[in-house]
């Protein structure tokens, strides 16, 4: 017997037929005498319906009240699948985030989580009943509902999995694992058996859009087993492989990877944005001044490119962060504009970022120099590049960000068997 957390995104419960179709897969572990506990996102395109809603209410609102709609979504789909459980005999009891309580901090609309009480859960666990729990939900300091954030199923389901204690977390979607790179892109694309946390991590945060970081950092910390597989597989096939394990792509940590490849996927992400500051006067400290006000706007930058000028007195400072969050950090900057002393700001959205991933970089030489020749082969231009012991980034104009992606894959061998 193990004890299981399920998690279902908003496809796979997109309707009454497929929360029917989820309560076979939860009855299939329960018939197996495996304690169960599920988690599950709101349908699809419910959240996204509920965020309209709000802005048409108005543009600008209070984030608590934002939070009590949007929440709102997954209140309804755990109700759902605990009729639906009970109907085909599963004891089963819906939860909301703070019945728990899963609790978090002040910020609301993107809250972290703090804490999680997992007595009650195992309790109704271990006496045979299925918790359905409403993911993407806490209650903050303030007593009222706190949402973690678009994706934040993801981190509920391993935050409960750590909680009680989970033997694995299972995260069904619409794919039935991780690939080496969208497949969309590269039919040749493969499944993965497994990968580990810090790929995944880097995936996660560099484009894949299978699971939320914030979720891939918690199972780290808290050492939890995740599966991602495929709701869409008929729930009485076959659900493991010749090892044992279920059939999905594992991530893990490392040592649990007998032998892991050079490179293990490729990664891109068309949200970004470039800002450049230009004529920065070049002092100590100008660098704080620029990026801690963005860092307290819980605003993310990645590439950070400085270049002096011939007379050593002024810089230019161009770095690139998601798109969606240019227009504060331009509002931000322009704000300071005195204080940091630039004399022009420029933005340009028609960027890439594309991205080789793989533990086994720590160990062998050379990975960069072959993504560069062979993009250089394919005349993509490189406007700016990071690296870290397992990723290599590289910044490039969005039209060429498909061949990037496939030159890549092709030229570490990952479209082969």
């Amino acid at each position: 017997m193990s004890r299981i957390v399920m998690k279902f995104g908003g496809t796979s419960v997109a309707n009454v037929e497929r929360i029917r179709n989820v309560a076979a897969h939860v009855k299939r572990e329960v018939d197996a005498g495996n304690e169960v506990a599920v988690v599950v996102s709101a349908m699809s395109g419910a959240t996204n319906q509920l965020v309209a809603w709000t802005k048409e209410a108005s543009a600008i609102h209070d984030a608590r009240e934002y939070d009590a709609i949007v929440a709102s979504g997954e209140q309804v789909t755990s109700g759902l699948l605990a009729i639906a459980l009970q109907a085909i005999g599963v004891p089963a009891r819906s939860f909301q985030g703070w019945q728990i309580p899963l609790r978090t901090d002040a910020a609301h609309g993107a809250a972290r989580i703090e804490s999680i009480d997992g007595s009650a859960l195992i309790s109704r666990m271990t006496d045979g009943q299925v918790p359905v729990i409403a993911g993407f939900q806490g209650i903050g300091p303030d007593e009222r509902i706190a949402t973690l954030g678009r994706g934040g199923s993801d981190t509920s389901a391993v935050a409960v999995a750590a909680a009680v204690n989970a033997d694995r977390c299972d995260i069904y979607t619409d794919v039935d694992g991780i690939y080496t790179t969208d497949p969309r892109i590269v039919p040749q694309a493969r499944r993965l058996d497994r990968i580990a946390f810090e790929e995944m991590l880097e995936m996660a945060s560099l484009g894949a859009k299978v699971m939320q970081v914030r979720s891939v950092e918690m199972a780290m910390v808290h050492k939890v087993r995740v599966f991602v597989r495929s709701s869409f597989d008929a729930p009485d096939a076959i659900q493991s492989g010749p090892d044992g394990e279920p059939l999905g792509t594992l991530i893990c940590d490392e040592d649990e990877i007998v032998e892991s490849q050079v490179v293990t996927g490729i990664a891109y992400s068309k949200d970004e944005a470039q800002i450049t500051l230009r004529r920065v006067a070049d002092r100590p400290g100008v660098a704080a001044g620029v990026f801690g006000p963005l860092a307290e706007a819980s605003i993310n930058v990645d590439m950070i490119v400085q270049t002096i000028s011939e007379d050593g007195k002024t810089t230019d400072i161009t770095f690139t962060l998601p798109t969606a969050d240019q227009a504060r950090a331009v509002e931000i900057l322009n704000a300071k504009k005195t204080e940091i002393g630039f004399e022009a700001l420029n933005t340009e959205t028609d960027a890439c970022k594309v991205s080789v991933i793989g533990i086994g970089m720590r160990s062998h030489a050379g990975v960069a120099a072959q993504a560069f020749e062979a993009l250089a082969k394919r005349g993509v231009n490189i406007r700016a590049i990071t690296t870290s012991e397992i990723k290599i980034s590289v910044l490039i104009d969005t039209a060429f960000a498909e061949l990037a992606v496939r030159t890549l894959h092709s030229v570490y061998g990952l479209d082969k068997a």
